[in-house]
């Protein structure tokens, strides 16, 4: 049997367990997108774009320690780093780059990992490429630091990427000991919560607190950062080989996300539209009998339980002119497969009727 063989009776496993996928080969188009992290709506701000166009070049030509370090880069990170009142910040190439980068550095400061059990996969695979001894502790419920094992790096996300509910950080951080670090992912929460979009960490001056965050959300654009004390950064330039060896982002792209952080700053509007959006969803699920959190986040799930159940609420949806794809494991526990809805501040409050009329229908006939 040749390992193409294999990969074939891989697939039909996949198949047969409702959790096969496929990649679109074009954009959506014609379809009410409730996918998208996009939460601002900045990727088509004609500033943003204009930006990017003008940019002077493309690729930036190599690693930032090489050749492929750009004002723009530099320029960035300062600005990053005033706006989330940290003393530096570290551009990566993605965010799922600065997760592993920053927790194989992290990693070598203390005894041991404490990760959240529904972190996102960067995490996750960050802490698995150590050799630190971890404990993946139930959801929101940090092991105590009585109960832990010497210095420790507790990994968790502020807002969950999949269900939408928020940590309560201080806390957290209250219970860290002297030598502790404590990780936060602010993936969904930079730009849309926070004073000037600043973050659930915003406000929070303690040097154990280091924040990752991604440039390809709210902002609209692309790329990861970790944003912490000076010898942090210093460290990670030195010894992050997700940082090292990787090209750094296009200064192109790192020029827009300037416009876009300018936006973010000034961006009340923007916001106040996104969470009204996201009242008139929640609003309009409970109506429904569903269960929606009461948060400022703009990730609303519907759990549906099986992936076939899942994947019928979805394809419902699509014959609707509705995109709101099912979720499946890996990236959601077994028996919790969802519809994540996400939403913007260029949705509108027809759109948010559409959907909770579509749902309602579609999850009748399931």
């Amino acid at each position: 049997m040749t390992y193409l063989d294999r990969a074939a009776e891989l697939l039909e496993t996949i198949r047969e367990q409702g959790r096969y996928r496929h990649v679109r080969s074009h954009a959506l188009s014609g379809l009410l997108d409730f996918s998208s992290n996009d939460y601002l709506g900045l990727s088509l701000h004609p500033q943003v774009v204009e930006a990017f166009t003008r940019a002077k070049r493309v690729g930036s030509g190599g690693a930032r320690l090489l050749g492929g370090s750009h004002r723009e880069h530099s320029l960035l990170e300062e600005e990053l780093a005033d706006w989330l009142g940290r003393e530096r910040v570290l551009l990566f190439s993605s965010g799922y780059h600065a997760a592993l980068g920053a927790i194989a550095v992290l990693a070598r400061t203390v005894d041991t990992i404490y990760s959240d059990r529904l972190n996102h996969a960067s995490l996750i695979d960050g802490i698995r490429g150590t050799h630190v001894e971890r404990t993946i502790y139930d959801h929101a419920a940090p092991v105590p630091r009585a109960r832990r094992r010497g210095s420790a790096l507790v990994v968790t996300e502020s807002i969950f990427s999949m269900d939408g509910d928020a940590v309560d950080l201080r806390a957290m951080l209250s219970d860290l000991g002297d030598d502790d670090v404590l990780l936060v992912d602010e993936a969904h929460a930079l730009g849309v919560t926070g004073s000037r979009g600043a973050g659930n960490a915003f406000g929070i001056a303690d040097s154990r607190l280091v924040v990752m965050g991604t440039l390809s959300k709210a902002f609209g654009a692309h790329g990861g950062f970790i944003a912490g004390p000076a010898t942090l950064i210093e460290l990670l330039i030195n010894t992050a080989r997700p940082f090292i060896f990787d090209t750094a982002l296009p200064p192109s792209i790192a020029l827009a996300a300037r416009i876009a952080l300018v936006l973010i700053r000034e961006g009340d509007a923007l916001r106040t539209k996104l969470h009204e959006n996201v009242r008139l969803l929640r609003e309009g699920l409970r109506l429904l009998g569903l269960p929606a959190i009461e948060d400022r986040s703009p990730i609303v799930p519907i759990l549906l339980g099986s992936e076939a159940r899942a994947v019928e609420v979805a394809r419902g949806l699509e014959s609707r002119r509705i995109y709101a794809p099912a979720i499946r494991p890996p990236t959601v526990p077994a028996g919790t497969s969802r519809l994540r809805l996400s939403v913007r501040a260029d949705h509108q409050p027809e759109h948010m009727s559409l959907l909770v009329r579509g749902v309602a229908e579609c999850i009748a006939t399931s």
